[in-house]
């Protein structure tokens, strides 16, 4: 599996997430689960104005992702209800980031190859 489909997959997992979360899994003291949404959805569906390009997408989406994972560990620290979903928010946002990082060290890797091989 490649660094990209494992970060597109982790994103699909946030995006997914969030109704669950809200509707099913924890929904919110106020009752209004919608409002929740149309918070925390809207920013996880910014990235989709950049799939033409997929890596940047990505780098758009980990981005955001650093949001969601302070917002994770906030509601797994301060609502014992949410705290299944919350980590598991936190960890989609980890491997959202580490699939970033691989690709890029890939990248690099494959960078260098090329140029040790053109100066051969």
């Amino acid at each position: 599996m490649t660094p990209q489909r494992v970060g597109h997959a982790a994103w699909a997992a946030l995006v997914l997430l969030q109704p669950l979360w809200y509707f099913w899994l924890a929904p919110p003291a106020n009752g209004k689960p919608l409002y929740a949404l149309a918070l925390t959805l809207p920013p996880l569906l910014l990235p989709l104005f950049a799939l033409a390009r997929p890596r940047r997408a990505l780098l758009w989406i980990g981005i955001v992702a650093l949001f969601y994972f302070c917002h994770g560990i906030v509601a797994a620290w301060a609502v014992p209800a949410a705290r299944l979903p919350a980590l598991l928010e936190a960890a989609c946002c980890v491997v959202l980031v580490g699939a970033i990082g691989w690709d890029t060290r890939q990248r690099k890797a494959a960078a260098n190859r090329i140029e040790a091989a053109s100066k051969d």
